[in-house]
């Protein structure tokens, strides 16, 4: 079937917009999660939460452009995700909120500070897991009814072995985001710095051998039906991942390469979920065999061509605004952290 540039375009523009968050909030979630392991003393821990405090919240807005985005141009998408994941989708927000808490009243009641820290931790843990299996399961497919409501089973439904590998392998390259998040960020020589940068290699290798595993499950057990036309671009995300996640390895655990590496390692993430892109198109929440509804992709999800317009032009302006806001606040907080600087720091 013929798709307009409009349903074409606002199809990547999601996955877009899912990249963009995975990339800026999963380093937040990957320092998170790696707090307990590489921060020792309250000192440290700050380092961690300072780290990321001046950029998280900036960092969610892709998360929630994503939503509003799905909502404008593929409502039967969203409709079906948003109320047959509802306890996951709980979670990752319930975790959300709880790592916010965590992470600013830290500073502030220190008596409850094993509790915050807690917080921090459990709540970065709970999305950077959720969200891998939430898009394993829109590959893989899910049961729906004639009305594309999901009739699985809530939340345990959701979790199969292909669907928490994905879980796996998305917090994977989290972590390895966190950790290099805090090697450029940490004091230079700090134990942290040190930590963070021994952690990043055996990080990389775990979420390499999880890529292999579930191209290798997707491929012999799931061989999902693939548009032909793709197949050149999809190769072509598969190098360019690859080159990149190896130049990531290679070069990012070099002295003075850190921020390369973070780079490097982020351009790998975007390739990644172009690479899903291009392997789903033109599907948005495919069907499992058993599903009595049919998969939903553009040719029945997607909105009115006037929308579409709108939303490009709309689309054209905010884009610009909120990339100049990145740019400037991490221009702004720019350089490691300095330890005499953690008391103004607020964290």
């Amino acid at each position: 079937m013929d798709f307009t540039p409009l349903q074409i375009l606002w199809y990547f523009l999601i996955f877009l917009l899912i990249a963009g968050y995975f990339i800026l909030d999963g380093f937040d979630l990957g320092v998170g999660v790696l707090s307990p392991f590489v921060a020792k003393n309250d000192e440290e821990k700050r380092i961690c939460r300072a780290a990321i405090g001046p950029v998280w919240d900036g960092n969610e807005v892709w998360l929630l452009t994503a939503g509003g985005a799905l909502f404008a141009a593929f409502a039967p998408a969203y409709a079906t995700t948003f109320s047959g994941f509802y306890l996951a989708i709980m979670l990752v927000l319930f975790g959300l909120i709880v790592r916010v808490v965590g992470l600013e009243y830290a500073e502030h009641d220190k008596a409850w500070m094993k509790v915050w820290n807690v917080l921090f931790f459990a709540g970065s843990l709970f999305p950077a897991l959720l969200t891998g299996v939430a898009v394993g399961n829109i590959y893989a497919g899910i049961p729906m009814d004639a009305a594309g409501n999901y009739i699985g089973i809530p939340l345990l439904g959701l979790v199969t072995p292909f669907t928490l590998l994905c879980g796996l392998l998305g917090m994977s390259m989290m972590l390895v985001s966190g950790a290099s998040w805090l090697s450029v960020k940490a004091p230079l020589d700090s134990a942290l710095y040190q930590r963070a940068t021994k952690l990043r290699l055996p990080l990389q290798v775990v979420a390499g051998v999880l890529f292999l595993l579930v191209s290798a499950y997707a491929h012999f057990f799931i061989n999902p039906s693939m548009a032909p036309e793709l197949g050149f671009v999809r190769w072509a995300f598969v190098a360019l991942f690859v080159t990149l996640f190896v130049a990531a390895t290679l070069l990012g655990n070099k002295p003075g390469k850190e921020l390369l590496g973070f780079i490097l390692h982020s351009a790998s993430i975007f390739c990644l979920v172009f690479l899903l892109a291009t392997s789903m198109f033109p599907n948005l929440v495919v069907a499992s065999p058993d599903s009595i509804g049919p998969t939903l992709s553009i040719a029945n999800s997607i909105a009115h061509e006037t929308t579409l317009f709108w939303m490009t032009l709309i689309t054209a302006v905010g884009v610009p605004i909120v990339l100049g806001y990145h740019v400037f606040v991490y221009r702004l907080f720019r350089g490691r952290i300095a330890l005499d600087e953690l008391k103004e720091s607020g964290y």
